[in-house]
């Protein structure tokens, strides 16, 4: 979720960002409507770059290049229940 406090101009996402935030959210939506809620359902960078949400105190040239840089979604744990009800929905589409 975005930081409402953080200056507008840190809140710009890259397009690799903006790819895997809609994915996210694509996937998320998808997932409740088939009844399914993974918790940490979350998008990140492979080098643990900060997102613009969570610049603070960046050092100078301690980033990664922005052309370098790609994002990840990130679907966290779930309970066993839950991997059974997606591993469900995922089959059922598969057979379609």
């Amino acid at each position: 979720m975005p930081n409402p406090d953080a200056p507008a101009d840190t809140r710009k996402l890259t397009p690799k960002l903006q790819e895997a935030t809609a994915a996210r959210d694509a996937l998320a939506a998808a997932l409740t409507q088939a009844g399914i809620q993974l918790p940490a359902v979350d998008v990140r960078t492979p080098w643990n770059d900060p997102l613009p949400d969570d610049i603070e105190d960046i050092t100078e040239g301690a980033r990664t290049p922005v052309e370098a840089r790609y994002a990840l979604v990130h679907l966290g744990v779930c309970s066993a229940p839950v991997a059974l009800a997606l591993a469900t929905v995922i089959a059922k589409g598969a057979a379609r």
